[in-house]
């Protein structure tokens, strides 16, 4: 089944598309999904956490308290490994169980650091880059979530740059402010009709 990887820089949109692709017959695999399921009360990631991190970085509730944990990995590199290394290796697990199982045209793996992995370029057929400019993503990160400007910044400077994603990518869909969601619907439809032809 042909394997396409979806990603793009915070607030880009790429939940939106995928979002349509599986509207429309995709089997879609979010990692940012899984992730968050491995990270609520009783999830796989919470014991190991705990212990890497300390009870400080759980909630009452049994979660990772991800406010606390993403102040801690966007100021501490090594933190950020650590918490990789708890995390990555239960999302691969868990994204081949529902490789497996899922049934659809094709496969988008939802990816938000698919290029700064390493390990993604290999595993699909195909790079899918949700594109939009710096200030877009600001103001949609900043509109959906509160974060400081200087918080967004740091988690923009952790991830990679507009013009490495673009390096890899094999399709480009644009969804910058001038970007209607008719227009974004008509280039994700688009792709989706181009990725069924290339699956028959």
């Amino acid at each position: 089944m042909l394997k396409i990887g979806l990603t793009g820089g915070i607030g880009s949109g790429k939940s939106h598309v995928a979002d349509l692709l599986g509207r429309w017959g995709a089997a879609v695999i979010d990692t940012d999904l899984i992730a968050h399921a491995l990270t609520a009360p009783g999830g796989q990631a919470i014991a190991p956490i705990q212990e890497q991190f300390g009870v400080d970085f759980i909630t009452a509730e049994g979660a990772l308290d991800r406010t606390k944990m993403r102040d801690q990995v966007f100021t501490d590199s090594t933190a950020r490994a650590r918490l990789e290394a708890i995390l990555h290796p239960l999302i691969a697990q868990d994204v081949r169980v529902e490789a497996e199982k899922a049934q659809g045209t094709y496969h988008v793996f939802v990816v938000p650091l698919l290029v700064e992995s390493g390990r993604w370029l290999s595993r699909v057929d195909r790079v899918c880059v949700v594109d939009c400019d710096q200030e877009t993503q600001v103001a949609r990160v900043q509109k959906r979530s509160g974060l400081t400007l200087a918080r967004i910044e740091s988690i923009l400077a952790a991830q990679a740059s507009r013009d490495q994603r673009l390096s890899v990518a094999h399709d480009v869909i644009q969804n910058g402010t001038s970007v209607s969601l008719e227009q974004l619907e008509r280039q994700v439809l688009g792709l989706h009709q181009q990725w069924c032809n290339l699956e028959a």
